[in-house]
């Protein structure tokens, strides 16, 4: 989704595509047809080929350390959920309200006052979700960004993260993890016509609205928030995780002012950090199109 076309970061070895600006495949040299950043990437040096590369089994045990070091998630007996009705394939697209009940019965709103709960809903405010229109970031928004990523990197599982980064050479410095954060989280770049209107905080945790649907919201504080102001309209679920503790997964339906999310899935019950954490792992060790 965030590839940037012109660049070789996590295309290396990609076969050839003639719809592509410029090229990552082996041949890219003799044909004089790669990215400008093909060496930095796919050289012999290149994060994509090196032993700087992060493996499948690595993402495994990182994501599972991270998953026990989430201190701040929800117990059991903060969460009560009411799930209701559970579509199948072919009512996913309907829009029909098949759960008359909210989805959250209960929420222990102690949760909220732990300071990267508390700093993260105070980001949520910050973003017009309608595509198309240039975000305006104000002084004091930019201070709640930072205050936000300075209360996440004081938990043990960001530290943790940044100590395997680290190691993997990505990142020299703790400031300088945390610039790349800001960049990456917080940069804006266009959805559409050219505006810079989005970024990666607002899709993922906040939520946009894009051609009249729903585009992102994937965290469950800001749905609970929303539902409890009736803004938010449980439909149903499509899937229902495994686990009998938190975090688990939840795949729903549902409409935000009338603009309806045929498919979204969401961690319920996870700290934001354990998402900030989790999500930035893949975007660094996965980017592109992988």
């Amino acid at each position: 989704l965030y590839t940037a076309p012109d660049s070789c970061e996590g295309r290396c070895g990609e076969p050839f595509n003639e719809e592509d600006e410029c090229h990552c495949h082996t041949e890219c040299d003799t044909e004089r047809n790669c990215c400008e950043d093909h060496e930095r990437h796919c050289g012999p040096a290149g994060f994509s080929s090196s032993s700087d590369s992060i493996s499948e089994q690595e993402l495994l045990q990182l994501s599972e350390q991270l998953s026990k070091l989430d201190h701040n998630k929800a117990r059991p007996s903060d969460i009560a959920l009411n799930p209701q009705h559970l579509a199948g394939p072919d009512e996913t697209g309907d829009k029909r309200d098949r759960s008359p009940q909210p989805l959250y019965k209960y929420v222990n709103e102690e949760l909220f006052s732990k300071p990267t709960y508390a700093s993260f809903i105070k980001l949520l405010d910050n973003y017009q979700r309608a595509t198309g229109r240039e975000e305006e970031v104000t002084a004091e928004e930019l201070r709640e960004q930072e205050r936000f990523l300075e209360e996440v990197m004081k938990t043990e599982l960001m530290k943790k993260l940044f100590e395997f980064l680290q190691g993997k050479n990505r990142y020299g410095s703790e400031q300088e993890f945390l610039q790349d954060l800001q960049q990456m989280w917080f940069g804006l770049y266009s959805r559409g016509d050219g505006e810079r209107d989005s970024s990666g905080f607002e899709h993922v945790f906040s939520g946009e609205v894009k051609k009249g649907k729903v585009s992102g919201f994937h965290n469950w504080i800001r749905f609970y928030l929303l539902e409890k102001q009736g803004v938010v309209n449980y439909f149903s679920h499509n899937f229902n995780g495994p686990w009998d503790t938190y975090p688990d997964v939840l795949g729903l339906q549902f409409s935000w002012d009338g603009f309806y999310k045929e498919v979204g899935s969401a961690f319920i019950g996870c700290s934001p950090e354990f998402e900030f954490g989790l999500y930035t792992l893949c975007f660094l060790a996965r980017p592109g199109r992988a």
